[in-house]
């Protein structure tokens, strides 16, 4: 079995480098033309059997392209959403505190935010159904910076260090293998 992750094609958000989070918005055009790129090169891959999603629009959009592209079916799965970061959502990547609130592991992201502990845990949650559900078959999951970051470390440790550099593209893509 292997996972392919992969990282939503680019926003407006990600260009002005702005705290997307939660704030469900589609991709913009470079990002449509990214996501379009992802999908012939996963065409030409002929591997995947399945693709599972973050309901948010800008991950609905990127894997609906691959599907498209492929022939394949789309599950949605809540648990694949982007961390929520709270204060923090639609303020500068540059805040103060922000860079140094996303490795601390027990930390809330604000009042009303997600600490790493809990977006770690949701996605391991994801990441064990998903690994249980399609063992034998090869899964692309779609899905935002801060899962894909928590994907990584389930499979590969990390210092705190590496973990705040780590960083995926926009329709980057990452293969893990699963014995």
């Amino acid at each position: 079995m292997k996972i392919f992750s992969t990282r939503h094609g680019q926003t407006s958000y990600n260009k002005q480098e702005i705290i997307m989070g939660t704030t469900d918005i589609d991709l913009d055009e470079t990002g449509e033309k990214q996501a379009l790129i992802l999908a012939e090169k996963i065409a030409d891959m002929n591997c995947i059997d399945i693709i599972i999603a973050s309901p948010m629009k800008r991950a609905q959009r990127t894997a609906r392209a691959v599907a498209e592209r492929c022939g394949l079916e789309i599950v949605t799965d809540e648990r694949l959403r982007e961390w929520d970061y709270g204060y923090y959502e639609g303020k500068s990547r540059f805040t103060e505190g922000f860079a140094e609130n996303k490795t601390e592991f027990g930390v809330r992201m604000g009042k009303s935010g997600e600490s790493l502990m809990q977006l770690a845990h949701r996605v391991y949650s994801a990441l064990d159904d998903i690994i249980k559900n399609y063992s034998g078959k090869n899964v692309l999951v779609v899905s935002h910076g801060g899962v894909c970051r928590v994907i990584e470390t389930y499979f590969n440790d990390m210092t705190t260090e590496q973990f705040a550099n780590w960083f995926m593209d926009n329709c980057g893509l990452i293969e893990y293998s699963i014995d």
